[in-house]
This record gives structure tokens, sequence and C-alpha cells, in this order.
């Protein structure tokens, strides 16, 4: 296997087109813009070797278009017929070996998000788009809270160490809803501490890591009797179940 690292590429207001890079060639996760992927290229000197997609939005897949007329590379994503440019669509639990790097894959199908939202599993790492922020998860455009919960649940029974590569900076405005939903949680106390210090010196919060998000975000934590009186204040009812908790706090989070 190659020797790698994941490198950040800002696109947008909050997006990061993640990059698995070596010396001489890249892999990119969900390029909303290809500017950004063509001057980090070009600067660095490396060759584009793959994209993959987690899904549809345009924000994640608006430069496969541009970065196609650059490079003729393998597109990997969900099966879903709004991104044309996927070239190898792929299923829950197919495995996949990234080009050149060498890096097994796993394909994990995790809708909520969208609902052919995949993410990408390997190396310790998860590409996760949209689905699992740090301390958050995404608004459920076209799925179920019991979908969401689902998918949340699987990411969640990963490694403690996997480290969590989402697809935008929203860390610190999850923690701020995560402390309104769960306010004597001391882990995320810390955590808004630490992540405070790297906005102010305007670097990535990210990635996260499982164990992280199972201590801190309250998507993840739905049994917890804290988050599950907060939902039930909210809601103004008992709440009894995980999935009807995590669907009043992901309607609280809309209008936070």
């Amino acid at each position: 296997m190659a020797s790698y690292e994941v490198v950040p590429l800002r696109a947008f207001a909050d997006n990061y087109i993640w990059t698995i890079r070596d010396a001489g060639h890249a892999v990119v996760v969900d390029p909303g813009d290809a500017q950004p992927v063509l001057d980090y290229l070009a600067r660095e000197k490396l060759k584009l070797v793959a994209i993959l997609n987690t899904h549809h939005h345009a924000d994640h897949v608006g430069g496969n278009a541009a970065l196609l007329t650059h490079a003729a590379v393998p597109v990997y994503g969900p099966r879903d017929e709004r991104i044309p440019e996927v070239t190898v669509r792929l299923a829950d639990g197919q495995h996949f070996v990234l080009p050149h790097f060498n890096i097994e894959m796993e394909t994990l199908e995790i809708p909520g998000h969208t609902r052919s939202h995949i993410a990408f599993h390997g190396d310790g790492m998860l590409f996760c788009g949209d689905t699992l922020f740090a301390a958050g998860c995404g608004r459920l455009f076209e799925g179920t809270p019991r979908q969401m919960y689902d998918s949340l649940i699987r990411l969640s029974r990963l490694a403690d160490a996997t480290r969590v590569y989402c697809g935008h900076e929203y860390t610190l405005a999850n923690i701020r809803f995560a402390r309104a939903a769960e306010p004597d949680n001391l882990r995320l106390a810390e955590l808004e501490t630490a992540v405070q210090l790297l906005r102010a010196r305007d670097q990535p919060t990210l990635p996260s890591t499982i164990g992280q998000e199972k201590a801190t975000n309250p998507f993840l934590r739905v049994t917890e009797p804290a988050i599950v009186h907060s939902a039930s204040a909210r809601a103004a009812k008992k709440l009894s179940d995980p999935v009807s908790v995590l669907a009043e706090i992901r309607h609280w989070k809309n209008n936070f």
C-alpha cells in the first residue's frame, strides 16, 4: 500500500473536498467544484487517478464533469441516475480497491440525507458525505427518521478510532446545538473549547472519530436520558423510542 495523507480542499462557503494523495497521485472525494482541485493538482504536480461521490447534491458532484475533461478516471458512486458521471455504481457491501493507492474500500449504504447516500470505509477512514457530521447529522431531504437512525447506528458500530471525514465545516454550530440538547455533557464543553481554538486559527475541525461522535453527537446519543428529556420537552410529550427522539431533535436543529 502506498504511503499517503488526506488533505482538505475548501470549496464554496464550508465544503471540504477530501483529497487522498501521495507524492504524485490523488483521489478526490465529493468534488463539488473542480477549480480548487485543478489548482491543487497543478500546484502539487499530482495526477488525478479517481473520484469518489457519496451522494448526488451539486455541492458534492458539481465538479465531476470538468475534472473528467482534465483526466479520464473512474468515478465511484451510488446507484443513482442523478450522477451521470459515475462509472462504477456501488451497492451496499461492495468492495473495491482505490487505483494506485491499493486501499480496499467498503461501500456502506447510509440513506437519510438522500435516498441513495453511500459512505466509503477503509484503512481506518470513513468518508460519509452529509449523513454524519462532527456533533451532528444531515437534514432529512429524501429519507426518513428511521433511515437516518439506522444509518447512524451502523456508522457508530465502526471502530472508535475510525477517522470521520464529513462534507462540511459545521462543527462549531453543531456543538452549540448539542450543548442545548445535552447541557451537562462535559466532553462537549471540552470539545467546544478545542474547536473554537481551531476555528480562530482558520483550521479545519475534521476529521473527527467515531469514538468522539459517540461521546458528543446528540444524534448518536438518542437513548441517553438527557437527550430523551430534551426531546420530550420540545415535543411536549414523553418520547419513548430513539427514532422519535431523533426526529424531534432533527426538527429542533432545523430551526435552531
